[in-house]
């Protein structure tokens, strides 16, 4: 252990951070310019906000179905190969929503556009499980993460001047281009560890040594995942997470310019604000519970403060539509999105840090985005749905988002057991044995 520490890892996993950080802010120009772009749509169709919240919703349909096979294919063909075809894909349907002609085409490349981004977050965490050993995952996967408040926050500015000055369509057609880029520089310069030129053999044995694998473990099959209460609580609470998240990446800009009257110009200066102060919450989240593990806290404590905190003070999202000044409104936005970010990065954490081996991080990733990304269509729907009911109030959805965070927060605290590798049934059953039959004195 001691030689291992003083080896120096390869310089390059933190470009492949880089390379993470930006794929996550283009993910998310992707699927957060449709909600910048909804007044101009509704107008130019005639669609009202329950069936506009349909539309939002459909990327989710695709995106929460491909999550469970995505993680296999991942898996199994490598994170090159699937990164590269899966940009593709969500580049090409971007583009296409360009050239949408109505409700139809749209659901149709959000569907398409859903299938593209459902490989983003389970790639990130299998790479982040390969490059970093267990006690730097936080702070990667912190960074990489914080790609989602940048894209988020940079949709805001760059969508509403493409539109205001060239239109809605072309808005889809930039940011289209952007992910085709990123594609080719994807295929160029990734490789895994084992077979990056850069990586000594050395190197390579450090990383490899705090791999979540165990001699002689026997296999768990992908089926045999969803047996595990951990698992349970790790879809439970990321739900929960999630279905706050995407109020931002859907319906906050709607709720800015309707519920607050903001302007267009005012919607890209002072709502980047909540995505803004987010960034760094995310970095600090994945730095903190790094450092508290290092300091010689437990992981299972050092995962769960930052993950009960953060969602605890995500809750007052619900807050929001009751203060009637906008600088209130924005700070407790800015609080929640903040909070939500300082857990997040934790969350990604998971999948590594309880995978039985490195084999099974994208399979996992895929299970506890899979339940996540339900709570897309639940917020897109449900909030169209209120909004047209009680005529353009957020404030029932948002009470309900707030309430969601307690609960997450109590998924991860008391569902989600010790982070640590799964064990097999039968090595389970061996462990009980033995401590079974041990001394008092052991014991």
């Amino acid at each position: 252990m001691t030689g291992q520490a003083t080896i120096k890892l390869p310089k390059q996993r933190w470009t492949i951070v880089l390379m993470c950080f930006l794929a996550v802010a283009i993910n998310y120009i992707d699927r957060a310019n449709l909600g910048v772009a909804v007044p101009m749509i509704q107008k130019e169709y005639g669609i009202d906000p329950a069936l506009m919240g349909l539309i939002l919703s459909a990327f989710f349909w695709s995106y929460v179905l491909m999550q469970l096979p995505g993680g296999w294919l991942i898996d199994k063909f490598g994170s090159r190969l699937t990164y590269t075809v899966a940009t593709l894909i969500m580049s090409v349907a971007t583009l296409a929503t360009a050239f949408a002609g109505g409700v139809a085409s749209l659901i149709a490349c959000r569907m398409v556009l859903g299938i593209g981004e459902a490989f983003c977050y389970p790639v990130n965490a299998k790479v982040t499980s390969l490059w970093f050993r267990r006690s730097e995952r936080g702070l990667a996967t912190g960074v990489w993460a914080s790609g989602s408040r940048v894209g988020s926050a940079m949709t805001l500015p760059l969508v509403a001047f493409i539109i205001a000055n060239f239109g809605w369509r072309e808005a889809f057609l930039v940011t289209g281009a952007i992910g085709l880029v990123w594609m080719v520089l994807w295929y160029v310069l990734y490789r895994d560890p084992k077979n990056h030129s850069a990586v000594t053999a050395e190197q390579l044995a450090v990383l490899e040594a705090d791999y979540a694998v165990k001699a002689g473990a026997k296999k768990i099959r992908y089926a045999e995942l969803f047996r595990y209460r951990t698992i349970w609580g790790m879809m439970i609470g990321f739900f929960c997470l999630n279905f706050v998240i995407y109020f931002y990446t859907t319906w906050f800009p709607s709720y800015l310019t309707q519920s607050r009257g903001f302007s267009l110009a005012k919607l890209g200066t002072l709502g980047l604000v909540p995505g803004l102060v987010a960034i760094p919450a995310g970095w600090l989240g994945g730095y903190l519970s790094d450092r508290l593990f290092k300091g010689g806290w437990s992981l299972t404590a050092a995962r769960k403060t930052c993950l009960v905190g953060g969602l605890l003070a995500s809750s007052v999202v619900a807050l929001a539509p009751l203060v009637p000044g906008d600088a209130a409104a924005l700070t407790l936005l800015a609080i929640s999105y903040s909070g939500l970010a300082f857990a997040g990065a934790n969350i990604w954490t998971l999948p590594g840090d309880v995978a039985p081996t490195p084999a099974h991080v994208a399979s996992i990733s895929g299970i506890q985005n899979f339940a996540s990304n339900l709570a897309g269509i639940a917020i897109t729907t449900f909030t169209g749905v209120m909004v047209s009911i009680t005529q353009g109030s957020f404030v029932v959805p948002l009470a309900v988002a707030g309430t969601l965070s307690i609960v997450g927060a109590c998924s991860y605290l008391f569902i989600v057991g010790e982070i640590a590798p799964l064990k097999s049934r039968d090595d389970e059953a061996e462990g009980s044995a033995l401590a079974a039959g041990a001394t008092p004195s052991k014991a």
